[in-house]
């Protein structure tokens, strides 16, 4: 399912509203002349700057959001309550919308400029990774779609197994459990 937006925001609206947060794309006008911003690569600008602006309000939920158990699940609902509030009726775009938050969260997770991930970070990349795939199966299952589950499917399969084999890395690297088997040098 793809999303239109009705009114799509321009690169100045971003670099307007990212202003007014105080969160002005100064290190992007620097970089790159005027000239060049919105015509050379005018969708990447824009999307670099939305990505700005997602940060921006992600920081802004995150420090408005209290710490304590009870607090912190209110803070959560309201947040998701004006979320649902301007996403509209449609579940499809609700799945949409979430998916495409899961795979950004997936490569902030798997950080990837490292050659090895850590264990934790492997199982948590996996994990976000899992739930991509089961809703875009759900998604494949809603449309009749029988191939399109199973590959989901399989990918659900694979990353809950890189979860399982990530947890146990990461108790093997505390000694809470063995660690591989020495390999056999006599050929025995």
């Amino acid at each position: 399912m793809s999303i239109i937006s009705e009114h799509p925001v321009t690169a100045e609206q971003i670099r307007a509203a990212l202003a007014a947060l105080a969160a002005e794309a100064e290190k992007d006008a620097e970089r790159r002349p005027e000239e060049t911003r919105d015509e050379e690569a005018p969708d990447e600008d824009r999307l670099r700057l939305l990505g700005r602006l997602l940060a921006k309000t992600e920081l802004e939920i995150t420090a408005a959001t209290r710490l304590t158990e009870d607090g912190e699940l209110e803070d959560v609902l309201e947040t998701l309550l004006g979320w649902g509030e301007q996403l509209g009726e449609d579940p499809g775009v609700a799945v949409n919308v979430v998916t495409n938050r899961l795979q950004r969260t997936a490569l902030q997770v798997s950080e990837p400029e490292a050659e090895e991930l850590p264990p934790g970070r492997e199982a948590a990349f996996a994990a976000v990774m899992t739930a991509v795939y089961a809703l875009s199966a759900q998604v494949h299952a809603d449309r009749g779609d029988a191939e399109g589950t199973r590959h989901a499917l399989s990918g659900a399969e694979e990353a809950l197994i890189d979860i399982l084999q990530g947890m146990h890395d990461l108790r093997v690297a505390i000694g809470d459990a063995p660690g591989p088997e020495p390999e056999d040098e006599t050929g025995d």
